[in-house]
């Protein structure tokens, strides 16, 4: 969002290519609100580059004044309910457009949880009219760290509301006797998170989508691969629906 070279490069492709801006920085969950600034740069990036899609994250980052520089849970509960779907008003109000809202990837389960993160996510898209970007990867970490059902996760998730996908892959760490997986961005997407991105093409319909890799990234003919294998699976499972656009 600071101008320079990098958005000249991604106007020269906008003239191509279609654009999907994802935020990590708005803190949708955070009580204090969105930051004014933080917005006033994000819309004037959003009127310049004129994306096909905006999303931003299920989570909370600032505090106080604070930028904690972290994608930090919170709980699926009706008080943080009313604090997203405020702030994702405000962001829409802003932008004069729709806002996609990325499920987390979870690393613990709140104790006093009232709904289920696919409730949680449904019942923000009636409240404000948002919609949902699904992390593939990021349901397939949550559920396998917290005990979870990927394939249930899925089912339960509206179908109307989803309008982009994301594919990541991710670590696994072996601590104190237990393995959790880390959503880091840094290699191959696994061949479970395939087949759940095959189901999720099925439930959803072949919808945009892109395979992060931004840590330890490889060369470009690797991430042609992983692209190919998404257009590949978006064809072969929802053929007459449309085609995914991985990047």
């Amino acid at each position: 969002m600071g101008g320079g070279p990098a958005i000249r490069a991604l106007e020269r492709i906008r003239r191509d290519h279609a654009l999907s801006i994802h935020g990590v920085g708005l803190s949708l969950g955070s009580a204090d609100g969105v930051d004014t600034a933080h917005l006033a740069r994000l819309a004037a990036l959003v009127e310049r580059l004129e994306p096909s899609l905006v999303s931003e994250h299920l989570s909370w980052s600032v505090v106080g004044g604070v930028y904690l520089n972290h994608l930090l849970p919170l709980p699926c509960t009706e008080q943080a309910l009313r604090v997203v779907a405020d702030n994702v008003a405000r962001v829409q109000d802003r932008l004069g457009r729709q806002l996609l809202v990325e499920n987390p990837a979870s690393y613990l389960r709140f104790r006093d949880a009232e709904m289920t993160e696919p409730h949680f996510l449904a019942a923000l898209a009636r409240r404000t009219g948002c919609g949902v970007l699904c992390d593939v990867n990021n349901v397939f970490v949550s559920c396998a760290n917290l005990g979870g059902d990927a394939d249930a996760y899925l089912d339960e998730l509206d179908a109307a509301i989803v309008g982009e996908i994301h594919l990541a892959g991710h670590a696994v760490n072996d601590a104190d006797g237990r393995t959790i997986l880390i959503d880091d961005h840094g290699s191959r997407v696994s061949p479970a998170v395939w087949q759940l991105y095959a189901q999720a093409i099925r439930r959803f319909g072949a919808q945009p989508t892109l395979v992060e890799w931004d840590t330890d990234v490889p060369a470009l003919g690797v991430l042609l691969e992983e692209a190919a294998r998404a257009e590949h699976i978006a064809h072969a499972e929802a053929p007459h629906v449309g085609s995914a656009h991985a990047a």
